[in-house]
């Protein structure tokens, strides 16, 4: 199969037949970097067949720190994640890696989606930033996970006054029950600047619902960085 490339694009969260959800970090330095990283990328991946293991996409956003690449890959199970390590994965970074010399690879974590939900079912507004929201737990809990999410589910649907620039939100647990990630889609980094900005402690309105959020027992860590969408790859037919 070929190898499709789309520019400046997102994965499909809600494509069927996923199982596993790899996320993972690499720093580079400077914006430059990022740039040339992307763009090493997109050419080692079109050079080869798509590797017929269970990959199903794979997405690369540029860090809004000038530093950071996140990338989001969708894969039938762990089985195939594994297969593509064992096999393809060496030969594609030592390309890029002759490319772009000292990309640091750090945090990486397999998650399964568990919720997905949108301000505004109807809207059709391309999302100019991707925020994604980091929850660390003090140890493995899958109930806990789900309860913390679903109450951040509740403090939006009861939110007076919700900031127009939200679009959407990609709640996935970790495979190991410690970490909760949120894609979340915005209309642009600035609506979220301004949403940070607003009175009170983050997104959201000062209500007891989000209240219990913030002060959740056991959250350890509530990373918050912003990202723009850069690449997304996925199989063609040849």
């Amino acid at each position: 199969m070929t190898v499709i490339s789309r520019p400046h694009a997102r994965p499909d969260l809600h494509r069927p037949g996923v199982g596993v959800v790899k996320v993972s970090t690499w720093r580079v330095g400077t914006p430059e970097r990022q740039r040339a990283a992307v763009d090493a990328i997109e050419a080692t991946w079109r050079k080869r067949d798509w590797p017929d293991v269970g990959l199903l996409s794979y997405s690369v956003h540029i860090g809004e720190d000038g530093d950071t690449l996140l990338h989001y890959s969708q894969w039938t199970d762990e089985e195939a994640y594994q297969e593509f390590s064992r096999t393809h994965r060496d030969g594609r970074n030592a390309e890029i890696d002759a490319a772009v010399p000292g990309i640091e690879r750090v945090g990486l974590y397999s998650y399964e989606r568990y919720r997905s939900g949108a301000l505004n079912p109807d809207d059709t507004r391309v999302p100019g930033c991707v925020v994604i929201v980091d929850v660390e737990f003090d140890g493995p809990d899958a109930d806990r996970q789900r309860d913390w999410v679903d109450g951040v589910f509740e403090a939006l649907e009861t939110d007076p006054n919700p900031h127009p620039g939200g679009i959407s939100g990609h709640f996935h647990v970790s495979l190991d029950g410690t970490r909760v990630l949120n894609y979340a889609e915005w209309e642009s980094a600035e609506a979220h600047k301004e949403a940070l900005a607003a009175p009170g402690d983050g997104v959201g309105s000062a209500t007891p619902q989000w209240t219990r959020v913030r002060a959740y027992p056991g959250v350890v860590r509530n990373g918050v960085k912003r990202y723009t969408p850069a690449l997304s790859l996925s199989a063609g037919v040849s």
